[in-house]
């Protein structure tokens, strides 16, 4: 039997209620992880099947984590649940389904960047590179449309006004006929076409009506239409569905998630019941505190209040710092005070930032001061070049029909088939509706291709003939080893001999020690298997808590994570919240929710960091603290700078100036018909600081000029004394 003896009153509630559906509104810090963990264990003392229950979560380090520890509750049982991220559970489906909706079982999943290089070479085959050449904002566009469940058929008939709106719409249905050429999947795919699925053969969907007998989402408030519409379709409106989620914690409306799933889930299931989760175990009281008291602020939202039984703890600490480079070195000694002080290590540390362009004085900063860090969700492994590109040829290898890995690799490494050669052998596919892949095998037929690169395509597809023979007698280490010794990278990369291609050559390396770690645990695993883990790979499943170092990242990468120190860097306007200049208070909202979310990630301290001036789009941009500092109760914030001595060795305000502008050109402003001065020109001015012109008035002697300082300091100077120092762009 399950001892909930560890469970509080809350909490038991909502484990032992398994009589219809339910909410659990699950505050931060409340133990969320615990009632699921508990819950699917009660589920298999009480009857059901391991089978028989679906659990999806956001992410796979967070489906790995509570799958050990339901094993650790109930046993063995555990193996044999249907748990994972929505993209892998119906990933697993869709290789059962497929060919039911013209995919074959082997089809390839591309991520963002694949996706993105489907969606350039179907604007240069449609000749719209002039009219969409931001490729990056043209995938997002057909990303968002997918996760409202817009088509392009229904996008073309019904959202389609202007000629531009007609063409993106060509584009959009373009991409689309060529995933399934390609028989690949994007990430949106992958859940719209199980909807598909469902929608179009109901014996499918009472298939798995059958199969599935109770549903629970973790981080509820985080799905989107889709994933809601899946959910809906398969438990049906009196379904034994649980939910969990804070509405308080919905920061990816970007990326189509709908808070109003969560706001609606008792009219969508008229049986459920609430249960609320608002003891928090995580934080202090002060930290607590600030946080409600910001998240208050917001309309949209389910009543409930966080309480805790930890101590008060020590005020939010307010740092405001010159610029974001004394920002940096303010947080890097803070870190150090904090590990001389009270003997925390680089781990216990995370700092947060709106945007990933704010870590780059970060980095800097934390090398020379010699601070261990590590950016969650930068560049990420599987992302690195000679990585994607080695997958690329596994990819092609388990589905040659998958014409943007083949066109990876076509010439890599370098064997001479140039882009001409390449967008000739397209153009022969298109015209005779066949693959790229079948177009090698005829390259004899295409035009003006030379013979001795006829022979280049060839060889190439004769190396591809051979591993793809090889695929079922090899496991997918084996075959992965063998392929880099026939591409002779080993051999490549040590005569370049630069850091860079020994990095290269290391992150290869590593990629054959992954594939083999997957076969070892996996003995019965297929190439097919290992390609769709590594598919839906997310940055946060890449972070390895046992390593020593600062982690950097965003708040949006934050979530679900906790340190015993936090620090929140630029809490500006216009930095944080992104921009003061929302279309909808919805907007402002999710903002707050996102400093909502930064605040309760941290259980013992958290240090609130703001800067007077910082660097944006090239310009010093002069910053007013954010909103978000003063909706903080005055009671839970302490405007210290975190060490006594550095009020003392403080520099002026002039020497500041100075420094920061010390590799700065100027010139000194020479007098009435000096050129260099103009509305829009930065200056410096030793009393008032940094500033822009702002309007010049009058002529000769009396030529005066409005400054804009720092702060939205207006200041009206008479130029012939004010001594203005005028900063070269």
């Amino acid at each position: 039997m399950i001892d909930f003896k560890t469970l509080n009153g809350e909490q038991k509630a909502a484990v032992t209620y398994i009589e219809g559906p339910q909410l659990v509104v699950a505050g931060a810090g409340s133990g969320k992880t615990r009632v699921l963990t508990y819950k699917i264990a009660h589920l298999l003392e009480n009857g059901f099947e391991p089978q028989s229950i679906l659990a999806l979560t956001f992410t796979n380090k967070a489906a790995k984590e509570m799958k050990e520890r339901i094993k650790h509750l109930i046993g063995a049982k555990a193996d044999y649940l249907w748990m994972g991220t929505f993209h892998s559970v119906f990933a697993k489906i869709l290789r059962t389904e497929a060919e039911n909706i013209n995919f074959s079982k082997n089809f390839s999943i591309y991520d963002t960047e694949d996706s993105k290089s489907l969606v350039s070479n179907v604007i240069e085959e449609l000749k719209l590179g002039d009219e969409f050449g931001n490729v990056g904002h043209t995938r997002h566009k057909i990303s968002y449309f997918k996760n409202l469940l817009v088509l392009p058929n229904d996008y073309l008939q019904n959202s389609a006004v202007t000629p531009q709106d007609i063409k993106f719409g060509e584009i959009y249905k373009r991409y689309q006929e060529q995933l399934l050429a390609n028989n690949a999947m994007d990430f949106e795919d992958l859940l719209l076409k199980p909807l598909e699925l469902f929608e179009s053969k109901r014996n499918l969907l009472q298939k798995y009506r059958k199969k599935f007998s109770y549903f629970l989402i973790d981080e509820f408030q985080d799905t989107n239409i889709i994933q809601y519409e899946l959910i809906k379709i398969l438990a049906t409106k009196d379904g034994l569905v649980c939910a969990v989620g804070d509405d308080a914690q919905s920061i990816y409306s970007w990326r189509g998630a709908d808070v109003r799933n969560m706001l609606n889930f008792s009219k969508d299931f008229s049986k459920a019941q609430t249960f609320p989760l608002q003891k928090n175990y995580r934080s202090t009281k002060n930290i607590l505190g600030a946080a409600d008291s910001v998240i208050k602020k917001n309309l949209n939202q389910l009543e409930k209040t966080l309480y805790t039984d930890n101590p008060a703890g020590e005020p939010l600490i307010l740092v405001k710092c010159t610029d974001e480079k004394d920002e940096a070195l303010q947080i890097a000694k803070l870190i150090k005070e904090e590990i001389y002080h009270n003997k925390f290590s680089f781990n216990n540390f995370a700092v947060f930032y709106r945007t990933n362009a704010q870590s780059r004085s970060m980095e800097d900063i934390f090398l020379r001061e010699g601070i261990a860090y590590i950016i969650i969700g930068g560049i990420e492994f599987y992302k690195r070049k000679e990585v994607k590109d080695m997958i690329a040829y596994l990819k092609v290898i388990a589905n040659p029909k998958d014409e943007e890995s083949l066109l990876r690799v076509m010439n890599f490494p370098q064997r001479g088939i140039g882009v001409t050669t390449i967008g000739k052998m397209v153009t022969f596919a298109r015209r005779h509706n066949i693959t790229l892949f079948e177009t090698m095998a005829r390259v004899f037929e295409v035009i003006d291709i030379k013979e001795r690169i006829q022979k280049h395509v060839k060889n190439f597809k004769v190396l591809l003939d051979k591993f793809m023979n090889l695929k079922s007698e090899l496991s997918a280490s084996e075959l992965s080893r063998a392929l880099v010794d026939e591409l002779q990278l080993v051999q490549m990369f040590k005569e370049e001999n630069t850091i860079e291609a020994m990095e290269r050559l290391d992150n290869i390396e590593q990629l054959m020690s992954a594939i083999t770690e997957f076969n070892v645990s996996r003995a019965d695993a297929t190439l097919e298997d290992y390609l769709q883990e590594v598919s839906l790979v997310a940055g946060i499943d890449m972070k390895n808590d046992k390593n020593n170092v600062v982690s950097l990242m965003t708040v949006h990468s934050s979530k679900g994570l906790e340190f015993p120190v936090v620090f929140v860097s630029g809490l500006e306007e216009e930095v944080f919240p992104l921009s003061n200049r929302f279309s909808e208070e919805a907007s402002l909202e999710e903002e707050r929710r996102l400093f909502y979310v930064a605040l309760t990630r941290a259980r013992q301290k958290v240090f609130l960091t703001h800067a007077r001036s910082r660097y944006r789009f090239g310009e010093v941009a002069y910053q007013n603290r954010s909103r978000f500092i003063d909706e903080i109760d005055p009671q839970f914030v302490s405007e210290d700078y975190g060490s006594a001595g550095r009020r003392a060795n403080r520099k002026s305000k002039k020497e500041i100036y100075y420094e920061y502008f010390e590799n700065v050109d100027y010139v000194d402003f020479k007098g009435k018909n000096d050129v260099s001065l103009h509305v829009g020109a930065r200056v410096m001015h030793e009393t008032f600081g940094l500033g822009k012109v702002s309007q010049i008035i009058g002529a000769g002697d009396s030529k005066k000029v409005s400054v804009v300082f720092e702060g939205n300091n207006t200041k009206l100077l008479m130029l012939k004394v004010a001594k203005l120092k005028v900063l070269n762009n």
